[in-house]
């Protein structure tokens, strides 16, 4: 190919400049206008033919050493350029792109082909935003339309034959003309199926292809057979007039049918992806970064590192995770939460990767960038989860290892009933009905309805801001029965806040405040960023205390502005000499609210009380509405007081409170329910969380906990919101329900199909099922599972 068209490009300096491993031309990776990802490295090309070249044959062109310089360095998700969408690859360059089957994720090859097993063709992994070519889908199409514009008019010519009997076409000549265009059909466009037949008997993994290879075989070669040596066939296999019935136009048509599936499956499994391509799509190109210095440009996504400071603009995506240094701003967060309400952000607030920024303009410090990002990880979980098997799963992979050999059998049985005591001709008969038993009786749907629905599901789940870890989880989250909470960070939002500031007579609020902040400015406690906190609030003005005296459990006693001052119980202060507390019996009605109170003397003198509570999630109540709705059983587990326990307890209608409990015996309790017969779900937050969920039937995290408690769970809820358990749980029984129905299909599919295909409604009615009709059949009951599974990116959550 001439490469007289290429342009030199603009806009990248000789180091930015990646090689075309092909024609050797400098491109620059922005303009790029095609990329290719092969062994973990991207290749950047000047045009789309050098990328096709090179996807037939990359080791011939990475033998010159031509790579790409950019290819060890790519990102989790590499910035789109104007004429190609960017790419996603697994979690490091490194390990280079791997391939498994839909079917079978226990097959995985470093290079894509079919999987020995059922033969379908093997898949990337972790889902890309550009779509490279599906070559098996460009060759399937090719193979189709070839197979139509034959095998038209060769049922054409045997339909009109049949029905006109015309005199000038004799039957031979009539042989002939079907044998010439039915052989293309069937040796060319059908020769996947016999190459994937061959490999399955190779690998002692029959499949459908298999089934489809015997049949389109038999009646291609009987045929051939027939029309070249029609002498060495015996009477039974003639017709009246002593001619042989020939099935050129069954084993096309069969062929075309197949093709025709072939086409709608891999275009369906394309769709199957669309969540995650819709997540990619996220990620903005570039970042801009804010010098030292002060000036700021824009810089591809992959050069953002931690502790960059990035200017992020109205209406601009957010590129990485990160913490708001300067200015406020509503970002919409629906992509990755599900929920369309914008979230307030000010200073100290953390963003995430891929969400719009409204009005505002702020300044950010990147946290977490490439493959440690939010997004990044949404787009790892939900790979993994779609090639992970349901255990629902294990009936059909029973059924189906037995069910190509069973339905060898009946085709084997089919043939010698007809041929024994069947209508003649009989071994004509005999053989037609053999193949329509093979050809109807194909596994694919079997196969298919539940990854299909898994993958779907899993996807539709990530789109709603619930990301679920394997199918396993999905499943038994519809059985649960029992769901258990933490109260930190899972019902409650995990901070503290002040929530009452009460004098003593003789004292105002402020004073109380600024007293109280002056002793705990030091302080790491929860209580003491919620005192220090809502002095700033307030523009309190603070001073620095003297001379603190820390009492663990108890409180703080020290000099502020030359007055002694102590901070903490009610048995603290009285200990450092104040007589009585006229503010106790408020304290405890407080205390009886769930809330804790300290109390702070001033000289000896009672000064005033602080209440504080760690306050609930404001989509808390509604979520425990929901869920008590279902009829789930609610427990609280958690190591705060009974007390405050029992009282948020009270106000959500919380079934069950568990009090006081320490972190590794959170663990016996989630397996003493089980051992009750239980199926539990726990949710939870914390590093203290993770082995009860871990013991869980399904661990469910907040998102806005920690990366163990995450891992340790099953399911993850994007926004820590437990309306999200809510949408899982309807997530859940939509895909199981998904799940039984194409199970249900494929099941009275095949157990109507075969004995019909086999003949038995003949004696009856006279019914005969022909072999084209079955291969209609047959694809018709794939391409249903496959619709079916797809209506699940529609399912409301």
């Amino acid at each position: 190919m001439s490469h007289t068209h290429h342009v030199s490009p603009v806009g990248a300096t000789g180091e930015q400049l990646a090689t075309d491993p092909v024609c050797g031309m400098k491109v620059d990776p922005e303009r790029a206008k095609a990329r290719r990802e092969h062994e973990g490295k991207t290749y950047y090309f000047c045009c789309e033919g050098c990328a096709t070249k090179f996807t037939s044959a990359p080791e011939k062109y990475l033998s010159a050493k031509a790579a790409a310089p950019h290819s060890a360095h790519v990102a989790t998700i590499l910035p789109a350029t104007p004429a190609r969408p960017s790419v996603a690859v697994a979690t490091s360059a490194a390990r280079g792109l791997e391939y498994t089957c839909p079917m079978h994720p226990e097959i995985v090859r470093n290079q894509p082909g079919a999987c020995p097993i059922c033969g379908m063709a093997l898949e990337p992994r972790v889902a890309t935003l550009e779509e490279a070519p599906n070559h098996e889908l460009i060759s399937m199409t090719r193979r189709f339309w070839l197979s139509v514009a034959l095998a038209a008019p060769l049922i054409f010519l045997a339909m009109w034959a049949d029905m006109s009997r015309a005199a000038w076409l004799s039957t031979a000549a009539r042989s002939w003309i079907e044998l010439c265009l039915a052989t293309p059909v069937v040796l060319w466009c059908g020769w996947p199926f016999f190459r994937l037949a061959w490999a399955s008997i190779l690998n002692r993994s029959p499949n459908m292809f298999t089934l489809i290879a015997m049949g389109t075989g038999t009646a291609y070669f009987y045929s051939l057979i027939a029309v070249l040596l029609p002498g060495i066939f015996p009477a039974q296999f003639r017709s009246a007039d002593g001619s042989l019935p020939v099935y050129f136009e069954a084993a096309a048509a069969i062929t075309a049918l197949v093709l025709l599936g072939q086409v709608l499956e891999l275009r369906a499994r394309q769709r199957t992806g669309h969540a995650i391509r819709a997540l990619l799509r996220l990620a903005p190109k570039t970042a801009r970064l804010v010098q030292p210095n002060g000036a700021e440009n824009d810089v591809p996504l992959e050069a953002v590192k931690h502790g960059d400071r990035l200017r992020v603009r109205p209406g601009e995506k957010i590129p990485v995770d990160g913490i708001v240094l300067e200015g406020a701003t509503a970002v919409d967060e629906s992509m990755v939460t599900g929920e369309p309400i914008p979230v307030e952000k000010t200073t100290g607030s953390r963003v995430t990767g891929g969400t719009v920024n409204g009005t505002g303009s702020f300044l950010m410090r990147a946290e977490r960038v490439g493959s440690e990002t939010l997004l990044a990880r949404i787009v790892q979980m939900v790979s993994e989860a779609q090639r992970s098997r349901a255990p629902i799963q294990k009936l059909a992979d029973v059924v189906a290892s037995y069910f190509v050999p069973s339905v060898i059998l009946v085709a084997i049985l089919a043939f010698i009933a007809w041929a024994a005591i069947g209508p003649p001709p009989r071994l004509a008969h005999a053989l037609v009905n053999a193949v329509a038993v093979l050809i109807i009786a194909c596994p694919c749907a079997l196969g298919l309805a539940t990854p299909m629905a898994v993958m779907v599901g899993t996807g539709r789940g990530a789109m709603a801001g619930v990301l679920i870890k394997n199918a396993e989880a999905l499943e038994t989250l519809e059985k649960v029965d029992t769901l258990i909470f933490d109260k930190t960070g899972t019902l409650t939002q995990g901070k503290p806040q002040v929530t009452a500031v009460e004098p003593a007579a003789g004292w105002t609020a402020a004073d109380v405040l600024q007293f109280a902040a002056a002793l705990e400015r030091g302080s790491e406690h929860p209580l003491a960023e919620a005192i220090l906190a809502q002095a700033a609030r307030q523009s309190v003005s603070t001073e620095s205390a003297q001379g603190i005296r820390a009492m663990p459990g108890k409180g703080l006693a020290g000099l502020v502005s030359g007055h002694s001052v102590a901070l903490g119980t009610s048995a603290f202060v009285h200990e450092l000499g104040v007589p009585s507390l006229a503010l106790e019996d408020r304290a405890a009605r407080l205390r009886q609210d769930g809330q804790t109170v300290v109390h702070l003397a001033v000289d000896s003198r009672e000064a005033g009380i602080i209440a504080i509570a760690d306050p609930l999630k404001e989509t808390t109540p509604q979520a425990i509405a929901q869920l008590r709705g279902e009829g789930l059983r609610l427990v609280m587990l958690t190591g705060d007081s009974r007390a405050t326990a029992e009282s948020v307890a009270r106000k959500l209608g919380i079934d069950e409170v568990i009090a006081e409990v320490l972190p590794e015996g959170k663990g016996e309790i989630v397996k003493r329910l089980k051992a009750e017969g239980r199926k539990v779900a726990m949710a939870g937050d914390g590093i203290n969380d993770a082995p009860a969920l871990a013991a869980a039937d399904v661990g469910i995290a907040m998102g806005a906990g920690t990366d163990v408690a995450i891992e340790s769970a099953g399911i993850t809820l994007v926004k820590g919101d437990l309306r999200g358990i809510v949408r899982a749980r309807r997530l859940s029984r939509a895909t199981m329900r998904n799940i039984r129905q194409n199970l249900f299909f494929a099941f009275i599919y095949n157990t109507l199909g075969v004995p019909i295909a086999a003949g038995v409604l003949y004696p009856f009615f006279g019914l005969l099922l022909s072999p084209v009709v079955a291969s209609a059949a047959m694809t018709f009951s794939s391409v249903s599972v496959i619709g079916n599974a797809l209506r699940l990116r529609r399912v409301e959550l």
